[in-house]
């Protein structure tokens, strides 16, 4: 069966946008305001705190905004429209069961922990909770991971500006990444945090009209699904459809691995336990904030899927055989397609400055968090212990520069890879499931021993790369696609970790139980106990009623896409 593609490698001959002086102004302002952001939020950088964590100081909106926006890169934007263009309505299931239920998981039960017990990462709670050896291993894991999906981001930029702007991919890597490296270097967190809210905006402000324009050339939602069922067949504006057990789809996988493959391992392990999406909640100004944050993001992930699936479905209803070689595009081409034939300019220019908004929100969530883990569990805690705070803010922003430039290799490297979106969600398997899993039960069992995080996490991360890479790569078990590969491998690497842990643990002694307090569940730390601050106590800001009224949303919209 071919291998999907869900993300860009190339996008078709040409795509090129009419581009002209006012699209290109439209980009112009919206760098010098990236930089402008970059400069105000220098002038509050004082402490490693400030830099890091932007001093715990920002209001829930804020820290909300900035943690979808994180997570809204224009390799998902890209790559959940070719997904839709091939898949139809399956895409829904990548937000609704392989988000929400995680990101309400992470405001109620885990952010009390992590707030709690004031760490700045989350490698270093597995220092609190296990011990130098788990957290050590999860800190180089996780930089490293940071490391690679920044490359992706950048690599993917520059197959976009180069099919749509006639730019030289590497003209569009070093522009991008200067920019970057500019607006993180001088205001830290809190320069990524405002420009992401920012992108935010961009972001919809690119994929409105083209939604719209889209729907209306093919006659509405009713003329959408019309056209489709008759070209694709039901299943293709179904969310479950053909997913039965033994039942035969494109997407080689059934309701029971996309409900544990994605909907619990993949999705609890990506946005529970990813420091650049924890990261923008641990910069809340106090732990209600802290607790929003996921929670206030998950009301737009909801919808947001509309804006990148219905592009994607209309492509695949106006075009004849889209997404194979006699149509002349490919499933990346969806949006690029759409822009092209849709917009005119200056709607165009703001279009163009969406994608690279979002391009650049995502690299610069993984650079930010790359910086922090780096600086505070390594150098700090490993090589250069014991310096005063302002030189760890100089060696922060040293170390962002080599970020930013290890990204660029990076971004060569993620060339080599046929498959930009399952790339990412292989690489999602292989850090932070195993990472999921340690949280998992060192959080929920008291018994779980200092020695098994590390053991754990290490079973965890091998089982699954073998998994990937030598069972189903080499053809010892047969999985349909790279994406169903996926998913067997981020329950295996889940099982694998559990079952370690375990076993370790009832061989080695637990850590004692004053030690835990604050870390594992039904126990409490003091910075658990904050009281909320003025205004908090609101009933429309409760966390639970949040919480459970994102995850009441989302299983609603599955109705109509159920039948």
């Amino acid at each position: 069966m071919q291998t999907p593609t869900y993300g860009p490698t190339y996008l078709a001959a040409g795509l090129q946008l009419p581009v002209n002086w006012l699209d290109y102004t439209i980009l112009a302002i919206y760098f010098v305001v990236v930089l402008g952001i970059g400069f105000a939020a220098r002038r509050s950088v004082k402490t490693s705190l400030d830099f890091f964590l932007s001093g715990r100081s920002l209001p829930a909106w804020i820290t909300g905004l900035a943690f979808i926006s994180a997570n809204l890169a224009a390799t998902e934007i890209l790559g959940m429209a070719a997904n839709s263009a091939q898949y139809g309505a399956y895409t829904v299931h990548w937000y609704w069961i392989g988000a929400i239920p995680a990101m309400v998981f992470l405001g109620l039960v885990m952010m009390p922990f992590y707030y709690g017990s004031k760490v700045r990462s989350v490698p270093e709670f597995l220092l609190l909770r296990f011990d130098r050896a788990a957290h050590l291993l999860s800190s180089v894991l996780f930089a490293l991971a940071a490391i690679l999906i920044a490359g992706v981001n950048l690599y993917a930029l520059a197959i976009v500006v180069e099919a749509l702007l006639g730019w030289p991919q590497w003209v569009a890597i070093v522009v991008a990444g200067a920019f970057v490296l500019a607006y993180i270097t001088l205001g830290g967190l809190s320069s990524a945090i405002y420009n992401e809210v920012l992108q935010f905006f961009v972001i919809l402000a690119a994929l409105i009209p083209i939604t719209i324009l889209g729907l209306k050339k093919v006659g509405g939602w009713g003329g959408l699904t019309h056209k489709l069922t008759e070209s694709h067949g039901h299943n293709f504006t179904t969310a479950w459809g053909g997913t039965g057990i033994g039942s035969v789809n494109p997407l080689g996988a059934n309701w029971l691995t996309i409900v544990l493959g994605l909907g619990f391992v993949l999705s609890f392990g990506y946005w529970t336990t990813n420091f650049a999406e924890v990261q923008r909640a641990l910069s809340a100004k106090n732990l209600s904030a802290g607790q929003r944050t996921p929670l206030i993001a998950a009301y737009p992930k909801i919808f947001i899927v509309f804006l990148v699936m219905i592009p994607g479905l209309v492509a695949a209803a106006v075009v004849p055989h889209f997404g194979s070689a006699a149509s002349g595009y490919q499933y990346n081409d969806a949006i690029p397609y759409l822009m092209q034939e849709l917009l005119p300019n200056g709607v165009l220019g703001i279009a163009v400055t969406g994608l690279l908004a979002a391009f650049m929100a995502g690299m610069a969530a993984n650079v930010s968090s790359f910086n922090t883990v780096f600086t505070n569990d390594i150098w700090a805690k490993y090589v250069v212990r014991g310096r005063e705070d302002a030189y760890y803010v100089r060696f922060g922003r040293l170390i962002t520069a080599i970020g930013v430039a290890a990204s660029v290799g990076t971004a060569f490297l993620a060339s080599s890879f046929s498959n930009i979106m399952s790339y990412l969600q292989t690489l999602f398997s292989f850090f932070n499931v195993p990472m999921f899993v340690v949280f998992i039960v060192g959080m929920f069992w008291k018994r779980a021993s200092a020695k098994s995080g590390f053991w754990g996490l290490l079973a965890g991360t091998v089982t699954a790369m073998v998994n990937y890479f030598v069972l189903y790569k080499k053809g010892i078990i047969s999985l349909p696609s790279d994406q169903g590969a996926n998913f067997v491998s981020a329950i295996a690497g889940f099982v694998a970790g559990a079952v370690v842990m375990i076993a370790v643990s009832f061989f080695t002694k637990p850590k004692p139980t004053e030690e835990l307090q604050g870390l594992v569940y039904g126990t409490r730390s003091p910075g658990m106990s904050e009281a909320p601050a003025a205004g908090d106590d609101a009933w429309y800001r409760k966390p639970a009623l949040l919480g459970w009224g994102a995850v009441v949303l989302a299983a609603a919209c599955y109705i109509p896409f159920s039948f």
